[in-house]
């Protein structure tokens, strides 16, 4: 595989569209160099968004985990406030959430590409929780949403825009959201050997 052509899935949710933030968005994964490769601004299906998130028992137990970690420290009881103290269950319960927040207004989904595209796109976003986001990504700078309102309102974080969380997860959302057929191909003036310009005349 060609390392400058790595992909990733970048979609804008709707909290970002509705703000008018898709233009600085995307402003952002241009100025580090990465190239567009395709776009569109779609209101997603329940089903697409139901397909978007796996399903798999770890994945669900891994965020179910994460779920009741928060509560621990915010001192919240998960049986009284979900019902459950069963990871994957709280899982399967952030996931319903997570598909009603992806389709709960059109989204501008995208394909990014470059070197590392997948790693700069989640250092680009910052952390899940907009409050632990650092000063410099997109959540830490448009986004307010804490755990605090997430829990009470049980919802997940509004936090603006969803990152590929690895190669293959990457791989497996594009062709969820895109054909081949979508995904363009063309040049642009960066990553060039070594010589590639020519010696400097002096």
């Amino acid at each position: 595989m060609d390392k400058t052509k790595e992909k990733t899935l970048i979609i804008i949710k709707h909290d970002g569209v509705a703000r008018g933030l898709m233009g600085e968005i995307i402003s952002r994964f241009e100025r580090v160099g990465l190239k567009m490769v395709a776009l569109e601004f779609i209101a997603a299906t329940d089903d697409m968004s139901e397909k978007h998130y796996p399903d798999s028992k770890e994945w669900k137990e891994k965020v179910g985990g994460r779920t009741l970690a928060e509560y621990k420290e915010k001192g919240i009881d998960p049986v009284e406030r979900l019902g459950t103290d069963v990871p994957e269950e709280i899982g399967g319960l952030v996931k319903g959430w997570l598909v009603e927040y992806l389709s709960m207004g059109p989204v501008l989904a995208m394909v990014f590409e470059g070197p590392e595209a997948v790693s700069i796109g989640r250092k680009l976003v910052g952390e899940t929780n907009p409050v632990k986001a650092a000063p410099g990504t997109i959540r830490g700078d448009y986004s307010w949403d804490n755990a605090d309102l997430a829990n009470e309102q049980m919802r997940p974080f509004y936090n603006l825009v969803h990152a590929s969380g690895s190669v293959d997860e990457a791989k497996e959302e594009i062709e969820l959201w895109f054909s081949d057929t979508e995904l363009m191909d063309y040049p642009v003036n960066v990553h060039k050997p070594m010589g590639y310009y020519g010696k400097v005349q002096v």
